[in-house]
């Protein structure tokens, strides 16, 4: 192992999830009457009320659209949605990595809807030329696993006969979304404002109300799936009145997260942040030999969660087996030097680095990255 050592990261926190916290984070800011009551108390739903209120005023919601805070994170917020929603007309189902590929799985092998999976391989997109304007469609903004994302929404058509469900996890607060084309859009705040894990969000429009409340699904529900009483939306879900118990301490957290997003300039700054971090990586995949984005298309290249190729003419002569071993010693290496956390690829995903440049990462810390994968990649390649 060479002996030089680049600088360090300020924050060597690079993971995808859960991500980095805000720059100047403390539990010390956090307001605390909340804990140790009842989430239905006064002081509990007015909190979770405010968090519900700043999200809207942060993102820009149209007035008309309910947004909740649902059990069971991301994955939580999705499944509500299909289990509750879909089977009323065919269903478009669009994957171009794994979290994608698993509401395939649900929709195909867990609610048997009558469904066309459209897919692409890692780092590239589905055909969304191919989308039909009379089917649901069940898409991921930003595919967390591959790097890739969809440029916009202008595939989506205006006159569509179905809704439109979009996994936004870790695209909403640093890609703008066009809240026009969806009808239901999902994400957890444990990714692009770092918050804690556990909790969901469910956006839905006016359209999505209407399916809710005029299509009874064939199938059980569980209560934390429910989302209708008598025929009507539960309103109070979208008010504070969370389906199951949520952590208070989370919810300050989330609550100090938004607070600072304000405070920076709102949802142009936040996407400014995810934007120059992203393009500070990029300036040193161009300049480095031994790497690449595995997303080829740059309109598509995610600006959260750069997933990595290692080109190098010996690594791609291993096995898949040996390039993961390979890519694990970096990344334990790197690790140990206290130099960047959980860079390695998702466990589905091709073997190689990912990089999460989101708003909480400073791009200072990604510039003194670049280096730190230099030296782990000549020390572990001898």
């Amino acid at each position: 192992m060479t002996s030089e050592r680049p600088a360090h990261p300020a924050r060597p926190h690079f993971s995808s999830g859960p991500c980095a916290k805000r720059p100047g984070w403390s539990s010390q800011n956090f307001k605390t009457d909340t804990l140790g009551r009842s989430h239905r108390s006064g002081v509990g739903k007015a909190r979770l009320k405010e968090a519900i209120d700043r999200t809207r005023s942060l993102l820009g919601l149209p007035d008309d659209y309910r947004l909740g805070i649902v059990p069971a994170s991301d994955t939580g917020a999705v499944e509500m949605a299909m289990w509750s929603m879909l089977g009323a007309r065919p269903v478009d189902m669009l994957a171009w990595e794994s979290f994608g590929q698993g509401w395939v799985s649900d929709a195909v092998k867990q609610l048997d809807l009558d469904a066309r999976v459209l897919t692409a391989p890692y780092g590239e997109i589905a055909d969304l030329g191919a989308v039909d304007a009379t089917h649901d469609v069940v898409f991921t903004w930003n595919g967390t696993t591959s790097g890739v994302r969809v440029a916009d929404a202008d595939w989506i058509s205006e006159t569509r006969e179905g809704i439109v469900i979009c996994d936004a996890t870790s695209a909403v607060f640093a890609q703008p979304l066009d809240w026009a084309k969806l009808d239901v859009v999902t994400y957890s705040w444990q990714k692009v404002l770092g918050g804690e894990g556990g909790h969901g969000v469910l956006i839905l429009s006016p359209r999505a109300v209407e399916r809710l409340e005029t299509y009874t699904p064939p199938r059980p529900l569980p209560k934390i799936f429910r989302l209708t009483k008598g025929g009507k939306l539960i309103e109070g879900i979208f008010e504070g009145a969370t389906i199951n118990t949520p952590s208070m301490l989370c919810v300050e957290d989330y609550i100090d997260a938004l607070q600072w997003a304000e405070e920076l300039g709102g949802l142009e700054a936040l996407h400014g942040r995810a934007n120059d971090n992203a393009a500070a990586l990029g300036r040193w995949v161009a300049r480095t030999a031994w790497i690449d984005h595995l997303a080829a298309d740059p309109a598509t290249r995610s600006n959260t969660s750069v997933c990595l190729n290692i080109v190098d003419r010996a690594f791609a002569a291993l096995s898949e087996e040996d390039q993961r071993g390979f890519v694990k010693k970096m990344a334990k290496l790197l690790e140990t030097e206290g130099a960047a956390f959980d860079i390695a690829g998702y466990r589905d995903a091709p073997p190689g680095l990912r990089i999460w440049c989101g708003t909480t990462v400073d791009t200072a810390d990604i510039e003194a990255l670049g280096p730190w994968l230099d030296w782990a990649f000549e020390t572990v390649t001898g």
